[in-house]
């Protein structure tokens, strides 16, 4: 059973903010002649990797609540160029829209498991996607969502 990460997604007030960054960092790798994929960088290596790349997910808490995953493809760690370790998690740049569910803020990343992680929104949620953003955020604010 693969086994999933949870992280705060930092600086992105919405799924489609965190949509946007990543077409813009693909396209700035491509025109570096980079290769074209999607990573998120961490200080701390997950020591369950094997689970994880067992078809695991990062789910992102945006404004105090998970709203979508991507897949975790690879776990490549390295040492940057001032001596410390560190961890490129490579992500499906495709972000899977979940049921909004609450959480608390915390550092780092954190292990959730199968059980624990909310659903894909799937067809039934296509009527909460044509919502604006802000709409859907007030609405999980006041338990609604």
């Amino acid at each position: 059973m693969p086994l999933n990460l949870i992280k705060l997604c930092v600086g992105c007030d919405s799924v489609e903010d965190l949509e946007e960054w990543i077409a813009f960092r693909l396209d700035e790798r491509r025109r570096a002649g980079e290769p074209a994929e999607q990573f998120h960088t961490t200080r701390m290596v997950p020591t369950r990797s094997a689970e994880i790349l067992d078809g695991g997910s990062l789910y992102w808490v945006i404004k105090a609540q998970v709203q979508c995953r991507q897949r975790i493809l690879d776990i490549r760690p390295f040492t940057d160029g001032e001596g410390i370790g560190r961890c490129h998690m490579i992500l499906d740049p495709t972000v899977i829209r979940t049921e909004w569910q609450p959480r608390r803020a915390f550092q780092g990343w954190r292990y959730l498991t199968p059980a624990d992680a909310p659903a894909d929104l799937g067809r039934a949620g296509a009527a909460l996607l044509e919502m604006p953003p802000q709409l859907r955020q007030e609405l999980a604010e006041l338990g609604l969502l």
